[in-house]
């Protein structure tokens, strides 16, 4: 007498089978969407995070610049308007 019944090996088979197709297909529909997304960003033409952050650091220099720049203007037209001694 056998200790393990032959159906139940087979449906446990099976079921393994099945388990495995299953995962394959999961991770088969996850690239696919993974590939659809990145097309469909690449189409929207999306910055990437590398060039948001080096336009910002660019923005923010240039305030820099200009906040100096005015102060500067500033300070020659405060020299310019004081009253000269002849």
């Amino acid at each position: 007498m056998q200790s393990r019944n032959k159906i139940l090996d087979d449906f446990a088979q099976l079921m393994t089978n099945a388990m495995g197709v299953a995962q394959g297909a999961r991770e088969e529909a996850e690239t696919a969407f993974r590939s659809m997304i990145d097309r469909w960003l690449a189409d929207r033409d999306f910055v990437t995070r590398e060039e948001f952050d080096a336009v910002r650091a660019m923005a923010q220099k240039a305030r820099e610049e200009n906040e100096a720049l005015k102060a500067r203007i500033a300070t020659l037209e405060a020299a310019q308007a004081a009253p000269k001694a002849d």
